[in-house]
């Protein structure tokens, strides 16, 4: 297995099941009562969009340029009646993970940076920009691999970032998003001139 493949299936051990597909086996039990049935994968192997559209918020957290906006309501929806996912056209075309930014996402995610040896690995083996720093797609395709072949893995990087096994935000995340909002808002606010002036 290549240096990506360990990327994929880092240290924190295989949770094979018989008969399952990796990707595919998130179909019982209930999460804040609720029954579980999210899938990171479709049939074809491919990520879901609410899959995409919670790693698209992790990866906001980090790339440069930030984002102008993030779809809020989407994120801190939860239960039965949430809207679908949105386009991830929120997502700046151009932005990308820097070496210091990748290090904290992995550092927030496993709790260390990567090594140099896995870095190089990701610039040879997955997209990035011109500089060789991770963009938004490659993001996508080291998600992808490790959810194809261990999706236990997967699960605890999305709970590192507050997510459930429905793909919700735990409560105190959504208060985080709330506080961030209105800190924007306020920001926004403070920045426009004052017409009666």
């Amino acid at each position: 297995m290549n240096r990506l493949g360990l990327l994929a299936n880092r240290s924190r051990g295989d949770t094979p099941e018989p008969g399952s597909q990796q990707g595919h086996r998130n179909t019982f039990g209930t999460s804040h009562g609720r029954p579980i049935d999210v899938q990171l994968l479709d049939g074809e192997g491919d990520l879901t969009p609410e899959f995409e559209t919670c790693l698209a918020f992790i990866f906001s957290k980090y790339c440069s340029p930030p984002p102008i906006s993030r779809p809020l309501d989407w994120l801190s929806a939860s239960g039965p009646d949430r809207p679908p996912p949105p386009s991830l056209e929120w997502i700046p075309k151009n932005a990308f993970m820097s070496d210091e930014a990748l290090d904290q996402w992995a550092t927030d995610t496993n709790g260390s940076p990567m090594s140099d040896d896995m870095k190089e690995e990701v610039k040879d083996s997955i997209d990035t920009n011109d500089k060789g720093y991770l963009t938004f797609s490659g993001l996508l395709q080291i998600y992808q691999l490790q959810t194809s072949m261990d999706e236990e893995e997967t699960w605890r990087d999305l709970a590192s970032h507050g997510f459930d096994r429905n793909l919700e935000l735990a409560p105190t995340r959504r208060e985080e998003l709330d506080y961030s909002a209105k800190e924007e808002d306020k920001d926004e606010n403070e920045q426009k001139p004052d017409a009666s002036a």
